[in-house]
């Protein structure tokens, strides 16, 4: 697991958005509606609480526990020690039933963050069982903080980010406003609200960016909750194919929808603002349609 050295500058925004896109569809492609369901609700804060007066070994093995049985991995055993070492952690990815963890030496005096460490850790554990990966590293530890925070472990990531005007510290490959965005995601779908769990102020704050985000794409053309601006374009568009019939899509590469002509007439296809499976429906104004994936509603005026 990587994280920014200390003092080091955070990066912000959202660089990897496509790539968390791809994960999040990776996790309810591979896990079902039913499956990812299955992560509700979330690991409550007293699950991974560690005080500084509580044993170092016993508290790990306590919260590793914690985040086995929040992850359904009944019979994995994790075995946790501290080394110095580059990254905040890692894992032995053997076929079990014991794993074996590894974390960053620095987390002796900052327990507080144990849990953090361990989401990530046993995130790995969980998608080597379910023989989800993507090629590269970089991408494949993109999939793992995605994964830890959309079933319902890495809000501890997010709540590990803090800033002030001279130090800095976060945990993971996302960006603060990545991490807040999975979870908005999360939230959206599970109806829960992680914010009264934050610690950081800075956690906070990158979680409303990433809720801002998530929300925007919740209203997006053609789905009715658009804006004004949006459905104006989206309707130039439309008229544009209409007109244009085999002619290919109108809008620019970064338009959230595409149309397409068949037989039975003009289609548009956009992704699902939830698990962000492409869906095709009819050009026929009011439409409820519900994906095909993860069971959402789509009210569209197409």
């Amino acid at each position: 697991m990587g994280d920014g050295p200390h003092g080091s500058p955070v990066v912000h925004g959202f660089p990897h958005l496509a790539t968390v896109r791809s994960a999040i569809h990776a996790l309810y492609r591979r896990l079902s509606y039913d499956g990812v369901h299955r992560y509700a609700p979330s690991l409550l804060p007293a699950e991974a609480a560690f005080a500084d007066a509580d044993d170092l070994h016993l508290g790990a093995q306590r919260v590793a526990r914690a985040m086995v049985q929040h992850l359904r991995l009944p019979d994995a055993r994790m075995i946790v020690a501290f080394r110095a070492m580059e990254h905040a952690g890692s894992v032995e990815l053997a076929a079990g039933p014991e794993y074996f963890i590894e974390l960053n030496d620095r987390f002796r005096t900052h327990r507080r963050d144990i849990g953090a460490a361990l989401s990530h850790e046993v995130m790995h554990v969980l998608l080597h069982r379910l023989g989800l990966e993507f090629a590269g590293t970089r991408d494949n530890e993109i999939l793992t903080d995605t994964a830890a925070a959309y079933l319902g472990a890495g809000w501890l990531l997010l709540d590990a980010f803090r800033e002030d005007a001279t130090s800095s510290q976060k945990l993971g490959y996302l960006t603060p406003e990545e991490f807040g965005y999975v979870l908005a995601k999360r939230a959206l779908a599970f109806d829960e609200d992680p914010s009264p769990w934050f610690t950081s102020p800075q956690a906070y704050t990158a979680y409303e960016a990433g809720q801002a985000q998530a929300l925007r794409e919740s209203a997006q053309p053609p789905l009715t909750a658009a804006g004004w601006a949006g459905r104006r374009l989206y309707a130039k568009d439309r008229r544009y194919a209409q007109d244009h019939p085999g002619a290919g899509t109108a809008p620019g590469p970064e338009a959230p929808y595409a149309f397409e002509t068949t037989r039975e007439g003009l289609r548009v296809t956009f992704p699902c603002p939830t698990c962000h499976q492409r869906n095709g429906i009819p050009v026929r104004g009011r439409v409820r349609a519900r994906c095909a994936l993860c069971r959402t509603a789509l009210d569209c005026t197409t």
